[in-house]
């Protein structure tokens, strides 16, 4: 039976954010009503690596979301119970803790909010809460955990999206090539290309104008033409109806109703996007290059195009440094994160 030290008062769990991440930011983002502590970032652990959470025990949150791959799953969209099929790309979930909002839509305001999605949504762990519940208060091997992280053995499912969302704030990406050559002095720590990529990053190829602050985005959402090639907008034209437009995900204006939102996502984080192929909310751009491609010709026109996105002109050679820079984005921090040697019985 696994179990953790028996201890009176959670202990406290100091985050170490690593070089060229907010520190302030960082504390600032952190829940008035889920303090962090060691036994909570240890039950959330637990609990982000055990498929029994799922409606038939086959998929766990890390099955999408696998250190492995960044805290994606490399597929274009994930795969869920009885094998079927996300909507959208599983994206990583390193320095969520920075978020506004969850998801590519932002439909979810917290990250202990968005952890209850995936546990019932049925293309992905397809659970009830009353199932989760009763199935982890059943395992003998979860009751102290679940004491030295709240105080009682009790399962809650709030509880359950607490602990899960305390081990992802753990879960961070800095000191990168980059951090070391922008932070700390370090000219040699980027290579000539990398550092020319940096200067078209934020001068000719304008990718700062969305993937902004410290984690490379800046939480807002923009249609950048991903997901319209071949869309019959006609009717649309016509009517200005946008339920005239079939074919497409409508993002993030499923939340807001509001059709300057119609096909925008989320700018998602450049830390550690090496590692996060394939790329989009749709996975449909299988490497840095395509991306590159995608937005060097100026996005998929469509309607509700962001303005933002125009024809880039780059050459061959700033492509590659591009690229470059993008790959010194790859941080340390988060590789220390492995799946439980045994999960509680």
């Amino acid at each position: 039976m696994l179990s953790l030290p028996s201890l009176a008062l959670a202990q406290p769990y100091a985050v170490k954010v690593p070089l060229g991440l907010d520190d302030y930011d960082y504390q600032e983002k952190l829940p008035k009503d889920n303090p962090m502590s060691a036994e909570k970032v240890a039950l959330g652990r637990l609990l982000f690596f055990d498929r029994r959470l799922s409606a038939d025990g086959t998929v766990a949150c890390a099955t999408c979301h696998d250190p492995a791959f960044g805290f994606t799953d490399g597929q274009p969209v994930p795969t869920g119970v009885k094998g079927r099929k996300g909507r959208r790309s599983a994206p990583t979930i390193l320095n969520r803790a920075f978020g506004l909002t969850q998801f590519w839509d932002g439909r979810a305001a917290s990250l202990e909010e968005q952890a209850i999605f995936p546990l019932t949504n049925p293309a992905e762990m397809g659970a009830i809460p009353e199932g989760i519940v009763a199935t982890l208060s059943q395992i003998r091997g979860y009751r102290e955990p679940f004491r030295a992280a709240f105080g009682t053995e009790e399962v809650t499912l709030s509880r359950i999206s607490k602990a899960i969302a305390a081990f992802e704030r753990t879960a961070l990406s800095g000191d990168s090539a980059y951090d070391r050559f922008e932070y700390g002095g370090l000219r040699d720590a980027m290579s000539e290309s990398a550092q020319r990529g940096l200067k078209l990053f934020k001068e000719k190829a304008r990718c700062n104008l969305c993937h902004t602050g410290t984690n490379y985005s800046g939480e807002d959402f923009h249609n950048v033409g991903i997901g319209w090639a071949g869309i019959d907008t006609t009717a649309y034209g016509r009517t200005k109806d946008v339920r005239d437009i079939q074919g497409v995900d409508p993002g993030r204006y499923e939340q807001t109703k509001d059709v300057k939102d119609f096909g925008a996502f989320k700018a998602p984080t450049l830390r550690d996007v090496a590692r996060t192929a394939p790329y989009a909310h749709d996975g449909s751009l299988k490497t840095l290059e395509e991306v590159i491609d995608h937005y060097d010709r100026g996005g998929v026109p469509n309607p509700f195009l962001d303005p933002k996105v125009q024809p880039l002109r780059l050459t061959a050679q700033e492509k590659q440094d591009l690229v470059a820079f993008l790959k010194a984005l790859d941080g340390q921090g988060w590789q220390r994160i492995r799946a439980p040697e045994k999960l509680p019985e």
